[in-house]
């Protein structure tokens, strides 16, 4: 896969990502990703991302401060 903003050779590897949700911070970590060689940008496809959001929206119904998701237990 080519990287979107450099145009480099990405790779499969995976990734944590922390999101801010207003009233509470949360962590999916393990997420599978494809990152860029050079400018180490961080690539998910299609799949991903709607799992993703799935995750967010399910942590909103559940959560209360801080929880730490990990990806292939949530998929």
């Amino acid at each position: 896969m080519g990287c979107v903003k450099c145009g480099e050779t990405a790779y499969k590897s995976v990734t944590s990502e922390a999101i801010e949700l207003g009233f509470g911070l949360l962590v999916i970590r393990n997420i599978p990703c494809y990152k860029c060689e050079v400018c180490d940008e961080i690539l998910y496809t299609g799949d991903v991302v709607q799992r993703i959001e799935a995750i967010v929206s399910e942590a909103k119904q559940l959560m209360q401060a801080l929880r730490v998701i990990d990806y292939d237990e949530a998929a």
